[in-house]
């Protein structure tokens, strides 16, 4: 079994970004061509936009959530080739240029995942959304199971803290239980279509926010799910499931 990576230096800080349920959100990945104009209390958007776009929605009052892969390498990002062949496993199907990780090599992977972290702080972000973190179940080519995928979650929680950014759990519902003391917050994607919301109703409770994102190549009635997001609390929006600047918001 791999040893673990070698804990950080670093302190806990404890005045992170505490966010409550009920805040709006807007959800852009890309570089540099985030709509900055939309009215919403929080933006999703990619690590390594230029500085001037976390600076701009800072000084309208927005919190910035940082994006960054954890369960999969992808072939476009600056810091590709500092992934060991290793622990690159399968394609990710219906992703081009995208293969899983093996989460369980954190020794080798935290130089990586830590650097990322360290520059979503040094810019100023005021948390992090994980993608990917969702690993076990997929055909990684790894033998992977819960309990790594909860170790590595944990792993990531303690040095996103570590750092003052506030974290959110991305998608992996059966894993609530387990993170939502934790995590600061949950993004959700289709949970309403396949009938997963309410899984994610322990971040509510907690005063976390459930920020839920519909796409619109599944079929379904939006107007039903932001029904259901009211009754659940839940921020919902639908997308495009490319996440560029189009949103459509509830009434």
């Amino acid at each position: 079994m791999p040893s673990p990576s070698q804990p950080s230096n670093l302190q806990p800080e404890p005045n992170w970004w505490k966010p409550t349920a009920g805040l709006t959100w807007q959800w852009q990945i890309g570089n540099d061509d985030v709509d900055t104009s939309i009215n919403a209390d929080v933006y999703d958007i990619d690590l390594y936009v230029d500085q001037a776009i976390i600076d701009e929605l800072h000084a309208k009052g927005r919190k910035v959530i940082c994006y960054i892969s954890v369960g999969s390498w992808e072939d476009w990002r600056p810091d590709k080739d500092q992934f060991p062949a290793e622990v690159l496993g399968n394609d990710y199907e219906g992703w081009k240029g995208e293969r899983w990780l093996d989460i369980r090599r954190i020794d080798l992977l935290a130089p990586i995942m830590l650097a990322r972290l360290d520059l979503c702080k040094a810019k100023g972000f005021d948390a992090v959304e994980p993608d990917n973190m969702e690993v076990y179940t997929n055909n990684t080519g790894f033998p992977l199971t819960y309990d790594d995928q909860l170790k590595f979650a944990l792993w990531l929680a303690d040095e996103a803290h570590k750092r003052g950014l506030a974290i959110g759990q991305k998608n992996a519902s059966d894993q609530v239980q387990d993170l939502v003391n934790v995590y600061d917050f949950a993004i959700t994607e289709d949970y309403f279509y396949y009938n997963e919301a309410e899984k994610m109703i322990p971040y509510i409770e907690a005063g976390k926010p459930v920020f839920a994102a519909e796409y619109t190549d599944l079929p379904g009635d939006f107007a039903a799910f932001c029904e259901q997001a009211k009754r659940l609390n839940f921020s919902a929006i639908l997308k495009h499931r490319g996440l560029g600047a189009w949103i459509q918001t509830c009434p």
